[in-house]
Order: C-alpha cells, then sequence, then structure tokens
C-alpha cells in the first residue's frame, strides 16, 4: 500500500465520503426516514420538556446506535446482493441478524425514551 504525507485537506476531504453515506441512506433506504422523524421528535420534545444534560447525553446515544446499526445494516445488505444477487440461505441469515440489530436498537431507543420523557410528561398532567 502506498504511504501518502499526512494532510489535513486530505483528513477534511475523506468526511465528504461519510457524508455522502448519510445522504444516501436517508436517500435509498426508507427505514432511516422513519428513525430521522423519530429522532427529530425526540430532539423537540426533549427541548419542550427541559430535559437535563444527563438525558440528552442518553438521547444522543440511542439516536447514535439506531443510525449506526442502519448503516451497517444497509451496508451489508448492499454487499451481499453483490456478493450473490440470487436467493442464498446464508446471506438471508446474514441479512435478517443485521435486521434483527436495528429492530433491537430502535427498541432499545424507545425504552430509553420512555423512561425519560413518560416521567417528565406525568409531571404536566
Amino acid at each position: 500500500m502506498d504511504q501518502q504525507k499526512f494532510s489535513l485537506k486530505a483528513r477534511f476531504g475523506s468526511f465528504r465520503f461519510a457524508l455522502n453515506g448519510i445522504v444516501s441512506l436517508l436517500k435509498y433506504e426508507h427505514n432511516s426516514r422513519i428513525h430521522l422523524l423519530a429522532a427529530v421528535v425526540a430532539v423537540f420534545t426533549g427541548i419542550f420538556l427541559k430535559i437535563d444534560h444527563y438525558e440528552w447525553s442518553l438521547l444522543a446515544i440511542v439516536i447514535g446506535l439506531v443510525f449506526l446499526t442502519e448503516l451497517l445494516n444497509s451496508s451489508l445488505e448492499s454487499l451481499a446482493d453483490i456478493i450473490d444477487p440470487e436467493w442464498n440461505d446464508l446471506i438471508m441469515k446474514a441479512k435478517d441478524y443485521s435486521a434483527a440489530a436495528v429492530l433491537i436498537s430502535s427498541i432499545i431507543a424507545i425504552v430509553v425514551g420512555g423512561l425519560i420523557f413518560i416521567p417528565k410528561f406525568a409531571d404536566l398532567l
């Protein structure tokens, strides 16, 4: 592998690839838009309910976890489709596992959101 000299400009340029990945995820993966909507609702709810910085930290972690698992799931599915576009039991198993990871991270986010928001809404009543 060719060793290139460290360049701050090149490092910042590499962020373009990451941003392209996020844009592509939101453009082509329908579930990611649902996750984005849920994240926006959670953030605005957090602002409205004036959650503390510990709660913001937990909220940021679970939102990041959901998007991380969605990105990894989409990556695995794309690679699997290139490797074998036909039905393949082992590839389907891997896809099911990665989809399950997204589901689990989403459930964790819902639980954490409930633990943060339900008591605060109850206090408003």
